[in-house]
């Protein structure tokens, strides 16, 4: 028997109503229609011709959506492989040039030495899976990581308790709101 086919909808720009598929896997959860729709008027002057990283890109709801509303280019990082077949089906059904997929964990992403002529990322999304203590060490390597421009965007969502003393000290929390359990930042980075 096929397993429950999971489906978000984009909701603003190029692909407007458009709803993309992903398959059931424990630990992801897409963000909500309610966040996103919050999470993309935030962003709104900071998208068009923006380079954007998708750490964790799960459902791909927040790549995929920052490229219908007009992001230069997404990167979609994501380790699991059935996952990653589901973002290039995605991909491959809206013709979505501006979106590039990268198999592999964000932790070895970040850890990968930057070449000079790597791009770097004006928006970035952080939405690790909940529970598995993984943001201290993301945030960190992200921030060392060389590939965040100097005023970078960077969207956070985490559980709604988790107390967030471990961000780098140039990252300005801008925005806030919760929903249930979930918390949602904007943070700007500032030069060091």
């Amino acid at each position: 028997m096929a397993g429950k086919e999971n489906k978000v909808r984009i909701i603003a720009g190029q692909w407007r109503g458009r709803k993309i598929a992903f398959p059931s896997i424990d630990g992801l959860r897409p963000t909500t229609d309610p966040i996103r729709e919050t999470l993309f008027n935030w962003l709104q002057p900071y998208l068009s011709g923006a380079n954007c990283l998708d750490l964790y890109a799960g459902s791909g709801a927040l790549g995929f959506e920052a490229a219908s509303r007009g992001a230069k280019s997404v990167l979609m990082v994501e380790r699991e492989t059935p996952i990653v077949k589901s973002l290039r089906d995605n991909k491959e059904l809206l013709q979505a040039e501006q979106i590039h997929l990268m198999n592999r964990s964000a932790l070895d992403f970040l850890r990968t030495k930057r070449k000079p002529d790597d791009t770097v990322f004006d928006v970035v999304f952080l939405d690790p899976p909940f529970k598995q203590g993984v943001l201290a060490e993301c945030c960190q390597y992200l921030e060392d990581s060389g590939c965040l421009a100097d005023d970078a965007v960077i969207y956070l969502e985490c559980e709604r308790k988790l107390d967030l003393d471990f961000l780098p000290s140039n990252w300005q929390q801008h925005r806030s709101k919760t929903s249930g359990q979930v918390a949602y930042y904007l943070y700007y980075r500032e030069e060091k």
